[in-house]
């Protein structure tokens, strides 16, 4: 298993070898070029230009470095430093996750338990599960008026729908033969939701928090990108308006490492609580 995972992260590696070597040769001809340009406008007495084409790789370099050496400037509202931007991102996300929880798990619990109220509940969601998060948007912004608050609200929204289905499955899904158990033994109801319906279920229901976790991430980068304030989503958008293609991309490198590092935090869980029958 180990010489598996060797195996795959240096084949990883290779991928990206290869990747970087496209852009570096892609991107090649267009920086020597804008080189050549500096050089001459310097000879002639001018200010070299900003190169306006897709970034190279020693550009990216130097935007990684210059943003990672302090992401906490505060230079004014459009003006944020890259760890300020995720802190504000990251605690919306948090919050609106954090009351999808709240929400879904229990109320999960009772349509797991309860056929009845699983067929009435149904058609409910059906229709809102698949709703875009942005649809929500501008009612959110009516009601609320506030637009920090509202990418709260559509967080929650978008993401209590994959964990308030897993988790009505999961509960579901407990064999019979150790809910007969408990019943012979006559374990009150509180205690057998947590003894035994919560550890059997528990798999079932993280694979929902995971899902849910990557819609939250996706969410608040689409809200805050319409709304604007703060948040790296406002970033990103900021920079397009402001013609920085280097800083936009390494937005989104940093969104996707935040997501894959979300993701990864809410897998370890899940295997924590997974068991081998």
């Amino acid at each position: 298993m180990k010489l598996e995972s060797l195996k795959a992260g240096a084949l990883s590696l290779v991928f990206l070898a290869v990747f970087l070597g496209i852009w570096h040769l892609a991107t090649l001809p267009k920086a020597e070029i804008q080189g050549a340009a500096d050089e001459y406008a310097k000879l002639m007495g001018k200010g070299a230009k900003k190169s306006d084409g897709f970034p190279t790789l020693g550009q990216m370099g130097e935007a990684f470095a210059t943003h990672i050496s302090d992401p906490f400037y505060d230079r004014g509202s459009n003006d944020k430093g890259i760890g300020i931007q995720l802190g504000h991102s990251l605690g919306r996300v948090a919050l609106g996750y954090l009351i999808a929880c709240l929400i879904a798990v229990p109320l999960g619990f009772l349509i797991g338990m309860s056929p009845l109220l699983y067929r009435a509940l149904n058609p409910f969601i059906q229709v809102l599960k698949p709703i875009s998060p942005l649809a929500w948007m501008p009612l959110a912004l009516y009601t609320i008026k506030d637009s920090g608050i509202s990418g709260i609200f559509v967080i929650f929204i978008c993401s209590v729908w994959p964990l308030l289905i897993n988790t009505a499955f999961g509960v579901a899904s407990v064999r019979r033969d150790w809910l007969n158990v408990a019943k012979t033994l006559e374990v009150k109801p509180l205690r057998k939701a947590f003894a035994v319906i919560l550890p059997a279920a528990a798999p079932t229901i993280l694979t929902g928090a995971r899902i849910s976790i990557g819609i939250a991430w996706l969410v608040i980068v689409a809200a805050e990108m319409l709304v604007g304030g703060t948040g790296i989503g406002y970033f990103v958008w900021n920079e397009w308006n402001n013609l920085n293609l280097t800083n936009v991309i390494f937005a989104i490198l940093v969104i996707g490492v935040v997501g894959m590092l979300l993701d990864f935090l809410i897998a370890k869980l899940q295997q924590a609580v997974t068991y081998v029958e």
